[in-house]
């Protein structure tokens, strides 16, 4: 869901070790059992559906095990479309970056000096956050989309899925309450930083968020499924239904039709397999940012509310650093309701793995299973 935090998509995760040696170049075959065994077992936890793509270099392996439908039975599409949350986030700091890189914005600019009053009331204060913080999640900010009604229930999600969200309401929200730290001291993740991030692209350029994205990053990549739908509540085909269950021992509800606004520049973005591990392959390659701005994306904090999880897991800007058995690759996850998905990319960019299920479980001995084996298969594919 929107509300899901890299932390806690993280929380049932397995351990590994630090430090980066390159994998061998995997066996065509061997990836594609892999992927597919994976993809499988996911299945036979309980998600409905799941689809998955392996890029090593410009060799491609795409699996699917599930239905799309449960009502149908209709097979899952091979590359669909779905909805990405917070992988937006890596979209619009690098967006931020290339501002950076052109001298229109400084990483270390306070908040205030952009977007006055924006960041105030109730112990927040804009002039002791910088941008830098924002996109690392350093900032202390609360996370506005706890108060969001239509991520409650499966009752409130009937009631509120078609409600209208702007950037700068869902920040007011969050300014509702005080910091959780004082910035700069502690790392805690919140979509209002890239709320506020989004705002950010627009007062520097005078267009939307996902316009700029659409002009700095999805047209030179050719990436032409992957688009910010606004309020338009529906998919375009071919998709799978996406299911959410709200409660342990609760039924799966359809959230496939609700407004994507609720996640705006946090989470708002959709895509495909294949787009999403191109656009990866070309940010882990250099063909995004300059080198400048590439060292900043890279420079990580450790992500401390995840370390029982994996010790070592950092975060820099817009995107985690995961070590694993064989170094460890750069990554960022993303939820909406009803739809996760999962992505690793090798820090030479060369192979990049994504994919997602179409299912949201709450009980607790089956969501901490598939994350488990999510994550375990990440680590297979990118470690070959």
């Amino acid at each position: 869901m929107a509300a899901a935090t890299a932390g806690a998509m993280l929380a049932t995760a397995i351990g590994g070790a630090v430090g980066w040696a390159a994998p061998p170049a995997p066996d065509h075959r061997s990836t594609v059992t892999v992927l597919q065994h994976g993809l499988d077992d996911l299945h036979g936890l309980g998600v409905s559906g799941t689809q998955g793509l392996v890029r090593d270099g410009g060799r491609t392996t795409v699996a699917r095990s599930g239905v799309a439908d449960l009502d149908t039975d209709a097979p899952m599409p091979v590359d669909g479309y779905f909805r990405i949350g917070s992988e937006t986030k890596t979209f619009v700091s690098v967006v931020l970056l290339q501002l950076v890189g052109e001298g229109r914005i400084g990483l270390d600019d306070p908040i205030e000096e952009w977007l006055p009053g924006v960041v105030d009331g109730n112990g927040n204060d804009g002039r002791q956050v910088t941008v830098r913080q924002v996109l690392q999640h350093t900032s202390g900010l609360y996370d506005a989309t706890g108060d969001l009604a239509a991520l409650q229930s499966a009752d409130e999600f009937r009631r509120h899925r078609f409600d209208h969200y702007t950037e700068a309401q869902l920040v007011a929200m969050a300014m509702r309450h005080p910091p959780l730290f004082t910035a700069g001291t502690h790392w805690s993740y919140s979509n209002t930083n890239y709320l506020v991030a989004g705002m950010l692209v627009e007062r520097l350029t005078g267009h939307r968020w996902y316009t700029e994205v659409r002009s700095r990053i999805l047209v030179p990549l050719r990436l032409t499924r992957t688009f910010y739908p606004g309020d338009r509540p529906t998919l375009p085909q071919p998709h799978a239904e996406a299911y959410q269950q709200f409660a342990p021992g609760g039924s799966l509800i359809d959230t496939t039709v609700f407004n994507p606004t609720v996640a705006a520049s946090a989470g708002g973005l959709v895509s495909t397999t294949d787009d999403l591990a191109r656009f990866w392959q070309a940010l882990g390659r250099g063909r995004l940012l300059r080198p400048g701005q590439m060292a900043e994306l890279h420079r990580t904090v450790l992500a401390e509310s995840v370390q029982e999880v994996r010790p070592g897991i950092a975060y820099g800007l817009g995107i985690m650093w995961i070590p694993n058995r064989c170094g460890g690759y750069w990554a960022h996850f993303g939820d909406m309701p009803g739809v996760s998905t999962l992505n690793a990319v090798t820090p030479d960019g060369h192979r990049s793995a994504v994919f997602y299920r179409a299912t949201v479980l709450a009980d607790p001995d089956r969501a901490p299973a598939v994350m488990q084996r999510e994550m375990a298969l990440l680590d297979d594919l990118i470690c070959a």
